[in-house]
């Protein structure tokens, strides 16, 4: 990997072939294989990205998440990690998971503690408030499912 001139990537694992584009700011984060990161990206302690995802620009991404393999996330994409933030005291950490083949669109907010379901689909401008099941397809403020996509093949599968 090409060390990005104006980025800070402090105590994360990038995996071969995977591409980190400038202005990004990595903390203590794993990316897989063939993962492609784009600029203006933040990431930080503990979360994990599988292979061959795409990043796009703008993405927050804070600890808690964990992104499958194969995963699309649109432009302007925010995660969230706690239902009450606060400035200062206690904070309540909930995990957030998307699983594989999910595709995230543009402008969407993930709030935490919610899993995206393999292959599922959510539409540009949601805001995630419950789990997304596999292959659903998402929209609107907040998300609800209004339609399925093709399950998706995997090898060995009929």
């Amino acid at each position: 990997m090409r060390r990005p001139r104006y980025s800070i990537i402090k105590e994360a694992s990038v995996g071969n072939g995977s591409r980190v584009f400038d202005q990004v700011n990595l903390y203590g984060c794993k990316i897989g294989k063939n993962t492609k990161v784009d600029s203006y990206v933040y990431i930080e302690e503990g979360v994990t990205i599988g292979d061959d995802c795409k990043i796009r620009p703008f993405v927050f991404i804070p600890t808690g998440v964990t992104i499958q393999d194969d995963v699309f996330i649109a432009p302007n994409v925010t995660f969230t990690n706690d239902k009450h933030p606060r400035s200062h005291g206690e904070w309540k950490l909930l995990q957030t998971l998307v699983k594989s083949h999910a595709s995230i669109g543009a402008g969407t907010t993930i709030t935490p503690g919610v899993t995206i379901g393999e292959n599922a689909l959510i539409g540009a401008g949601s805001v995630v408030t419950k789990d997304i099941p596999d292959n659903a397809i998402a929209m609107g403020t907040p998300a609800r499912i209004v339609g399925h996509r093709p399950r998706v093949q995997h090898n060995g599968d009929k």
